[in-house]
C-alpha cells in the first residue's frame, strides 16, 4: 500500500468535506455553486486529457449537470442531499480500503483491474451500515424507502466509477489528470457523484 498517496487522499477528502460542511452551514443554497465549479473543473479536465470519446464524455457530463438543475437547493434538502454525499464518500473510502487490504478476486479486470469483489462487498456493506447510523443520528425514518434509497445510491456510485473507468481505458489513461493529488484528477474523484446525481434527481424526494 502506498501510504504517502493514501495520506494525501485522506487529506484532500478531509478538505473537500470540510468545505462542503462549512458552505452548507453558511447557506446550503451556495452548495449549488460549489458543485458548478466541480463540473467546470471536470469538463476542463476531459477537454484537455481525453482524446477518444471526448464528446460522448462531455454529453454525459452535461446530462449530469442538467439533472443537477432539477434539484431545488433549499435548507429542507440539506440532510437528504448530505446523506447522498455521505453514502458516496463512505462507499468510495471503504471500497478502497477493503480492496487494498484483503481484495483478491478481480471484479472487472479488463475495465478496472484494481477493483475487487471483496472491495465492492466490503465497501457496500460498511457504507450501508454507516448510512443507517446517519439516519438514526439525524432522526430520519428508517423504513423501506430509506433503505432502498441507500442501496440505489451505493449502486449508482459503483456504476459511475465504472463508467469513468471505461472512458479512461479507452483513452489509455491511468488517471483522468494530475490536477488533484492522491485522487488521479477531478473526474476520478467525482466520477461516482456525476452518475449518482442523475439518479438522485429523480428520487431525491422519497425521504
Amino acid at each position: 500500500m502506498d501510504y504517502r498517496n493514501f495520506i494525501i487522499r485522506i487529506l484532500i477528502s478531509f478538505i473537500l468535506i470540510t468545505l462542503y460542511i462549512s458552505i452548507s452551514l453558511i447557506n446550503f443554497e451556495l452548495i449549488f455553486y460549489l458543485i458548478m465549479i466541480i463540473y467546470l473543473l471536470v469538463t476542463i479536465e476531459v477537454f484537455y486529457f481525453f482524446k477518444k470519446l471526448k464528446y460522448i464524455i462531455l454529453i454525459y457530463i452535461v446530462i449530469s449537470f442538467i439533472s443537477l438543475l432539477r434539484i431545488e437547493f433549499d435548507k429542507n434538502l440539506y440532510l437528504n442531499f448530505s446523506l447522498m454525499i455521505f453514502i458516496i464518500i463512505t462507499f468510495d473510502v471503504f471500497s478502497y480500503l477493503v480492496g487494498i487490504y484483503i481484495g483478491k478476486l478481480k471484479l472487472l479486470k479488463k475495465i478496472s483491474p484494481n477493483k475487487t469483489l471483496e472491495g465492492f462487498i466490503g465497501g457496500a456493506t460498511i457504507s450501508f451500515i454507516c448510512s443507517l447510523l446517519f439516519l438514526i443520528l439525524f432522526s430520519i425514518n428508517v423504513n423501506l424507502l430509506s433503505i432502498l434509497f441507500i442501496i440505489i445510491i451505493i449502486s449508482s456510485s459503483f456504476i459511475g466509477d465504472i463508467i469513468e473507468s471505461i472512458f479512461k481505458r479507452n483513452n489509455n489513461l491511468k488517471n483522468s489528470s494530475n490536477f488533484l493529488p492522491g485522487h488521479g484528477g477531478f473526474f476520478d474523484r467525482f466520477d461516482s457523484f456525476i452518475f449518482a446525481i442523475i439518479v438522485y434527481s429523480f428520487i431525491y424526494k422519497i425521504l
